[in-house]
């Protein structure tokens, strides 16, 4: 293993998840499932839904304030901004920009990176680099997400998978043998399909046609979008943790995106590593897309899953189809 020049390491994360609560029992009403149907195709019992007036950066910022706060990094003192998300402010400004703004990080770049739910992997592997190159010393990176103002409330196989929430972690140089320890990005084009939003970019404008159709909103083929994810959360542990020079038996805890609980659990038992070393809160959040990883790690760490020394690996998929993770040692 080659260490880079500068290593990076996360020093501080936050979450934000909004407040309104949506049951399985509360879309029995809106739309043709049930509970049972719900949890047993996928773990999730509810999902956090942001008010109409609430958007990505809004969710951002709740996220960035106490991971900057715990990493005791002042926004002036930030150097680079990255917001991973699928679901923009707008498609110009950057959302990140924005953060930047309401943040009072005047000195800090910030640009906005679509990876589809793979985005907060990719987001930190590009962060990690300015850091390695010396480029940069504060780094702060964010997934944020609305995808309930991007779901047809009548699709059911889509409807009932997807929240709102935002993660946010802050990357320092570090001493010693921690920070991230190696990284693998992939991706599929010819899946694109599989997971897309059709409308309302350049190939498909928006017009009456398409908001009638509902093309401004998220369709999957999620036979295909689960076989690829399986497969694709086994290559990528598999392979960061030996390009880091170390075995699976290492693995203190594997941070996964919260799409699917029975993608982690398959995921699991093909990597030979027990459950109970995976994070898992898909059941109270839903698929929250790039903000999933962050959040999950927020929470292991708030609550003392995470120690010093622990090696973790971030590991996720998304449309694109993209695949990505991160071995890091805390």
């Amino acid at each position: 293993m080659n260490r880079p020049l500068v290593p990076a390491g996360i020093v501080g994360v936050g979450s934000y998840v909004p407040p309104k609560v949506l049951t399985n029992f509360d879309l029995e009403k809106m739309v043709e499932t049930s509970d049972e149907w719900i949890r047993t195709r996928s773990g999730i019992s509810e999902r956090r839904i942001a008010e109409q007036e609430v958007a990505s950066s809004d969710l951002a910022m709740n996220a960035a304030r106490p991971a900057l706060e715990r990493a005791g990094v002042a926004p002036a003192d930030l150097d680079l901004i990255v917001v991973a998300t699928v679901s923009p402010d707008m498609l110009y400004p950057a959302t990140a920009c924005l953060v930047q703004d309401r943040l009072g990080a005047h000195h800090a770049a910030a640009f906005d990176l679509e990876a589809g739910c793979t985005g907060f992997i990719y987001a930190l592997v590009m962060a990690a680099q300015t850091i390695n190159t010396g480029a940069y010393r504060n780094v702060l990176v964010i997934g944020a997400e609305v995808l309930s103002k991007f779901l047809d409330w009548s699709d059911r196989t889509t409807c009932v998978l997807l929240g709102d929430g935002a993660g946010a972690a802050v990357l320092q140089p570090v001493d010693g043998d921690r920070g991230m320890l190696s990284f693998v990005l992939g991706s599929l084009g010819s899946g694109g399909d599989a997971l897309k939003i059709p409308a309302g970019g350049s190939r498909m404008p928006t017009t009456e046609e398409t908001a009638r159709d509902h093309l401004h909103c998220t369709r999957m083929n999620g036979q295909e979008v689960f076989k690829f994810a399986v497969k694709a959360i086994e290559d990528a542990c598999r392979i960061v943790v030996e390009r880091a020079g170390l075995s699976l038996e290492d693995v203190s805890l594997v941070v996964p995106h919260q799409a699917n609980i029975r993608i982690i659990d398959a995921a699991a038992k093909r990597l030979g590593i027990a459950k109970e070393r995976f994070v898992s809160n898909v059941d109270r959040y839903g698929n929250t897309s790039t903000a999933s990883i962050p959040i999950a790690l927020d929470e292991a760490v708030q609550q003392g899953r995470v120690n010093p020394g622990d090696l973790l690996v971030l590991v996720g998929f998304g449309a694109g189809l993209t695949w990505g993770a991160a071995a890091l040692r805390w």
